[in-house]
């Protein structure tokens, strides 16, 4: 899985996983939410972008689901944060 930090407004980091086209997106405040079914051109235009935190609210936001779970240690270890909050989301 290929992370990122990010820079400007409440994103703080991101990380794509290609083979699974599963998009990580970590919050100033420690939340992580997990995005399924990202094509690999929405990873590269968000880390691209000027404003990432724009583009995230512009094109991923509302439209891929998103998958949580509580207390997931994979990604805690990956963010390096003491707690994830996921929520389940369909469109």
């Amino acid at each position: 899985m290929e992370r990122r930090k990010l820079s400007g407004g409440r994103l703080v980091g991101a990380a794509y996983d290609a083979m699974e086209q599963r998009l990580e997106i970590e919050f100033a405040g420690g939340e992580v939410k997990a995005y399924k079914e990202v094509p690999a051109e929405v990873w590269r235009r968000l880390v691209a972008a000027p404003n990432p935190a724009v583009f995230y609210t512009d094109r991923i936001e509302e439209e891929y689901a998103t998958r949580s779970e509580e207390h997931t240690s994979e990604l805690q270890s990956r963010f390096g944060i003491s707690y994830a909050v996921f929520c389940l989301k369909k469109k």
